[in-house]
């Protein structure tokens, strides 16, 4: 599994300077050497995610749903009334937890790689809405939703915006401030492109005053205490100590290499090339409206999930599969982590060797 060329959409290709930190001992972290490095990474989150002043940066230990857990608790109550973009595995995760929490909501349900149109959004124009959320990019489809229109219409209807940008952020062009967003949720595994096992939470200031005003019944996913923490560098729990330093190095790589801008050119171009690449292969684009991050394709020809097996078992080479009924109808290229354009030739020249063989 070492040399294997990996595609999926997380956990990504790491570059060396972060693996390395993956090969030192881990270090006691209750010091003001770890409390740096934390407030560094927050420094650098606001300002890669454009967060309004005054906003703050939560590291949770856990994956990308437990930040998605933690802001639904934490954001909403049983007052609020919640509009939900469903258009895949991700948005029916927020319905779930809204279920859970016995938050009120209602769930705009989109088909397979569809995108959400206007006229759509706006039959819910005026309902006393308190609250929307939405995984701008649906990872499970490919789909990007156009978060311009979605900022328009919670400014419009004053209502709180949760976004979901775990396998966007970095890769989409993304300004918190200007959208009116209120919370930001991304992950380490996805273009931070760092293990798996930290998410993150951006909170704007009129997300914090939430926070603080809505009594939760947690102790771990107390977001008031990891504000409070959070002041000195610091987490409630142990945290994943290993990793929020891989995160500082990633940050630090960003910044030094352009910052964000450069960052989403590069996922772009990497994106733009393997499209082109692919042209006239036997593949269907699933999403109507694709983010950087991925392409989600239906191969006409063949089984999405038999091409998954072969390329891992004989290419050495990992695409992204699909669950339940997009099993074998769907499969994922990611353009997030540590590729190249040469990486991209070679995964078209082993779906050109599987057409030769009549796999595909």
């Amino acid at each position: 599994m070492i040399n294997m060329l990996n595609f999926t959409v997380g956990p990504v290709q790491s570059s060396e300077d972060v693996r390395n930190i993956g090969h030192e001992q881990v270090p006691y972290f209750r010091t003001e050497e770890f409390s740096n490095i934390m407030k560094e990474n927050e420094e650098l989150m606001l300002k890669f995610s454009k967060a309004p002043s005054n906003s703050r940066t939560i590291f949770i230990t856990g994956s990308g749903t437990a930040s998605m857990e933690a802001v639904v608790m934490n954001c909403f109550t049983e007052k609020d009334k919640v509009l939900v973009i469903n258009g895949g595995s991700f948005g029916q995760r927020f319905s779930e937890l809204c279920d859970i929490f016995q938050i009120p909501h209602d769930d705009i349900k989109l088909e397979v790689g569809k995108a959400l149109k206007k006229e759509e959004l706006y039959k819910y124009d005026n309902q006393g809405y308190t609250g929307l959320l939405v995984n701008v990019h649906e990872t499970s489809t490919g789909v990007h939703y156009d978060i311009e229109m979605i900022s328009d219409f919670c400014k419009k209807n004053n209502i709180f915006l949760v976004v979901d940008a775990i396998s966007s952020f970095l890769a989409d062009s993304f300004d918190m401030a200007a959208l009116g967003v209120d919370v930001m949720i991304t992950g380490s595994q996805k273009a931070l492109a760092c293990p798996p096992g930290i998410s993150i939470i951006v909170l704007s200031p009129n997300a914090i005053s939430r926070v603080e005003n809505n009594k939760v019944r947690t102790m771990y996913f107390d977001l008031k205490s990891a504000l409070k923490n959070g002041e000195r560098g610091q987490t409630p729990f142990t945290p994943a100590v290993g990793i929020l330093r891989q995160i500082n190095v990633r940050l630090k790589e960003i910044e030094n290499s352009g910052g964000v801008e450069a960052e989403t050119k590069k996922i772009k171009e990497l994106a733009e090339d393997f499209r082109n690449k692919i042209k006239g292969m036997p593949f269907e684009m699933v999403s109507e409206s694709m983010s950087n991050a991925v392409t989600a394709l239906h191969p006409t020809t063949a089984s999405a999930n038999d091409i998954f097996l072969i390329l891992k078992d004989e290419y050495q080479i990992w695409v992204c599969p699909n669950g339940g009924n997009l099993k074998d109808i769907i499969f994922r290229v990611g353009h997030i982590g540590d590729l190249t354009k040469e990486d991209n030739s070679k995964l078209v020249d082993a779906f050109n060797d599987l057409i030769k063989r009549g796999i595909m």
